[in-house]
C-alpha cells in the first residue's frame, strides 16, 4: 500500500469534513412564528403555537422540536420539558426522548405545532402565570426547531384583556409582536404582562433606561428613590466601561411579597430582579440595589464579554466551563464596588461586606478542596440544583460567586499596588472586552466577537500589568492556596484582622430553624466534633448542654464551655431519640475585619481612594 504524505492526508481530511458539512447543511426554513396566549390564567398554562413554513426540500423530512434542559444564567439542569403537555401537530408526532418531539410534514409546506406549558414560579429561570400577571423566561416556554436556532423568528402575544406587555425590546406602547434575529435572542427577552405595573425612565448619554416595577405589596413611598439610585449605579458602571451597546435597557423589578420568590437574571437589553418581600419591608430596598448593580454589570461581563462556552449553547446537556469565577465572581466583586462608586455605600460598608465574604470563604471546608475553576465546572450541581440523593457538597465545594469575587478584589489590588496605581482590573476588563467582543471576528451567529478561556484572561492581565501572573493563576485559580490578602490590602494602606468570635464554637455543625420549631441539623462538617459524636444531617435537636435551643441561643450555649469539655446533646432521628456527647475542640468560629493601617502612607491612601472611587 502506498503511504500518503501527511500534507495530503490533512488535505483529504479537510475535503471530507467540508463535503460532509455541506451535505448535512439544511436550507433555512421559510419562516418560524411563535404565538403565545393565556386563555385561562388560573390554570397556570401558557399556550404556545409554532407555525413553520417549509421550503420544498424539507416538506417530506421530519422536523424536531426541543425544549431546553436549562437556561442561560442559571446552570443547574431543570428539564423544562417536564411541564410540557398536550403537544399537537398537523402531522404525525413521535416523542423522541425526554425533551424532543418529531413531526412529519408528509408533503405539507406548513407545520402547525401547539402545546401548553405549566408555569407557576416567579423566577429569572422559570415562568409564572396566574390571575395577577404573567411573567416568562423564554427558555422555559419556547421550544426551538432543532438545526434552526440561527433562523429568524417572530413572536405574537395575546395577553388577557386589560393586561399590558413589556420587555427589554418593547419599542412602543401596546406592542404585541416582535421579530428576533434568532431563537437565542427570543429567549433572552423575558416578558411581563399585567394590568398594574409602573414605568419610570431616565436618560444617560443618549441611552434610555426603563424601570418597570410590579409590586404585590406596599412600596412605602420608596419607588422614586429606587429609580434615582438605580440611575446612580448605571452612571458608575458606564463610567468604567464606556457607552453600552444598546439604545434602550429595561429593569424588570418584581416585589413578590410571598417570602419565597427571589432571583436576578441578566439579559442583553434587560434584567429581571425578583424580591421575595415588599419594597416597604426592611432591607428589601438595599437588596434590590445590590441585585441591580450585579445584573447591570453583566451587560458587559457575560452577556457580551463571555467565556467560550456561553453562547450559543447546547441545551441537551449541562454547561461545562472553567470561567464562571470570572463571569459571575468578578461581576459580584464589581457589583459591590459599584455601589461604593455610586455613593450608595461608604468605605466602611464596602470593606465590611468584603470582610464578610472573606470569612465565608476562609471558614468553608470546600475552600481547601475545590479550586475556582473546579467550582465553575461543578455549576450544574451547585447553581440552585435539586438533588434526590444525599450529598456532601456543603463540605467539599465552594461557590464561584464569592470565590471569584475575592480573586477579583485581590487581583485588582495587586495590579494597582505593583504598578503604583498605573494599572487596575478595570483596565484588564476593558482590554478583554475590546479584544474578545469589539474587535474579534464573530465565532457564531449568536453575537459579535468570540468567547475567551481563562488562559486568555491570564495573558491579557499579564500584558497590561507588565508582569507575569501565571503563578497567581496557578496557586489561586487552578489550585486552592489562600489568596495573598496581606500583600493586596497593604498596597491600599489596609490590613485584614482575624479574631476569635465572641461565640467561638459551632462544633462543626450548622442548625436550621423554621418558625417556632426546634432546630434541625443542616450540615455536619467532616472530621468535626459533631461528626465524632455521631450526629447527622437531618437530626432534630432536642437539647444541647441540657437546655432547649433557639436560633439565637445555641452558639451561646456552646460558648459556656471550653476546648476539651464534653457537651451532652439529645436529638431525634426518625422515631429514635439519641443521646450523645460533643467533645469540643479548638474554636471554629472567627471574625474578619478590614481596617486602616496606623502607618498608612499618603501614596497608599491615594491608591485606596482611586480604587474605591474609580477615578
Amino acid at each position: 500500500m502506498k503511504i500518503l504524505s501527511r500534507k495530503l492526508l490533512i488535505a483529504l481530511a479537510i475535503l471530507l469534513i467540508s463535503s460532509g458539512a455541506a451535505l448535512a447543511q439544511e436550507p433555512p426554513l421559510k419562516s418560524i412564528s411563535y404565538r403565545l396566549t393565556m386563555s385561562r390564567p388560573v390554570s397556570h398554562l401558557f399556550e404556545v403555537a409554532i407555525i413553520v413554513e417549509l421550503p420544498e426540500q424539507l416538506k417530506d423530512k421530519p422536523l424536531r422540536f426541543q425544549m431546553a434542559k436549562w437556561s442561560p444564567g442559571r446552570y443547574g439542569v431543570f428539564d423544562f420539558a417536564k411541564n410540557v403537555q398536550e403537544f399537537r401537530a398537523n402531522g404525525p408526532v413521535t416523542r423522541v426522548d425526554d425533551q424532543t418531539w418529531s413531526v412529519a410534514p408528509r408533503g405539507a409546506t406548513t407545520l402547525n405545532i401547539s402545546y401548553k406549558v405549566f408555569g407557576n414560579d416567579l423566577s429569572g429561570t422559570f415562568s409564572q402565570l396566574d390571575s395577577r400577571h404573567a411573567n416568562y423566561n423564554g427558555a422555559s416556554i419556547f421550544m426551538y426547531v432543532v438545526g434552526h436556532k440561527p433562523d429568524p423568528v417572530k413572536l405574537a402575544i395575546q395577553a388577557p384583556a386589560g393586561w399590558k406587555i413589556v420587555n427589554g425590546r418593547t419599542e412602543r406602547p401596546g406592542q404585541s409582536e416582535w421579530q428576533f434575529p434568532n431563537w437565542d435572542i427570543l429567549i433572552d427577552t423575558p416578558t411581563e404582562m399585567a394590568p398594574d405595573w409602573t414605568h419610570d425612565t431616565f436618560d444617560i448619554d443618549g441611552k434610555k433606561y426603563h424601570v418597570v416595577v410590579h409590586s404585590f405589596g406596599p412600596e412605602g413611598g420608596k419607588r422614586a428613590a429606587l429609580v434615582k439610585d438605580i440611575e446612580k449605579i448605571v452612571r458608575a458602571e458606564v463610567a468604567m466601561w464606556g457607552a453600552p451597546e444598546f439604545e434602550e435597557y429595561t429593569f424588570l423589578v418584581h416585589f413578590a411579597a410571598d417570602d419565597r420568590s427571589g432571583d436576578g437574571m441578566e439579559h442583553l437589553t434587560s434584567t429581571q430582579i425578583i424580591q421575595p418581600g415588599a419594597l416597604a419591608d426592611a432591607g428589601v430596598y438595599e437588596d434590590t440595589l445590590g441585585t441591580a448593580s450585579h445584573e447591570f454589570f453583566h451587560v458587559w461581563n457575560v452577556k457580551r464579554l463571555r467565556p467560550q462556552e456561553l453562547g450559543p449553547w447546547d441545551f441537551t446537556r449541562p454547561l461545562s466551563t472553567r470561567a464562571l469565577w470570572v463571569a459571575e465572581g468578578f461581576t459580584t466583586y464589581y457589583g459591590h464596588l459599584m455601589l461604593r462608586r455610586a455613593g450608595i455605600w461608604n468605605d466602611k460598608t464596602f470593606l465590611t461586606r468584603q470582610a464578610e465574604t472573606i470569612m465565608r470563604i476562609e471558614s468553608a471546608q470546600g475552600s481547601r478542596l475545590m479550586s475556582a475553576e473546579e467550582s465553575s465546572l461543578s455549576a450544574p450541581f451547585l447553581d440552585r440544583a435539586s438533588h434526590a440523593q444525599s450529598t456532601n457538597l456543603q463540605n467539599t465545594t465552594i461557590s464561584y460567586y464569592p470565590k471569584g469575587e475575592l480573586i477579583g478584589m485581590v487581583m485588582d489590588l495587586l495590579l494597582r499596588g505593583r504598578t503604583k496605581g498605573k494599572v487596575s482590573l478595570d483596565d484588564v476588563m476593558r482590554d478583554m472586552y475590546e479584544e474578545f467582543y469589539v474587535k474579534s471576528s464573530n465565532d457564531s451567529y449568536y453575537l459579535r466577537g468570540r468567547g475567551y478561556q481563562t488562559e486568555d484572561l491570564e495573558r491579557v492581565a499579564s500584558r497590561r500589568a507588565g508582569f507575569d501572573l501565571s503563578d497567581f493563576f496557578k496557586r489561586h485559580v487552578r489550585d486552592v492556596e489562600v489568596l495573598p490578602y496581606d500583600e493586596a490590602f497593604a498596597y491600599a494602606g489596609l490590613r485584614l484582622v482575624k479574631t476569635q468570635a465572641k461565640e467561638p464554637f459551632t462544633a462543626g455543625m450548622s442548625i436550621e430553624f423554621e418558625g417556632a420549631g426546634s432546630g434541625v441539623i443542616e450540615n455536619v462538617l467532616n472530621n468535626s466534633p459533631a461528626e465524632d459524636a455521631g450526629l447527622q444531617t437531618g437530626d432534630q435537636i432536642v437539647s444541647l448542654g441540657g437546655k432547649e435551643v433557639t436560633q439565637d441561643s445555641w452558639r451561646k450555649t456552646l460558648a459556656r464551655f471550653k476546648p476539651g469539655d464534653s457537651v451532652p446533646v439529645t436529638v431525634k432521628r426518625g422515631r429514635r431519640t439519641i443521646k450523645t456527647n460533643i467533645v469540643l475542640s479548638q474554636p471554629d468560629r472567627f471574625e474578619y475585619r478590614i481596617e486602616e493601617r496606623a502607618n498608612a502612607t499618603a501614596e497608599q491612601k491615594t491608591l485606596r481612594a482611586t480604587w474605591l472611587n474609580g477615578k
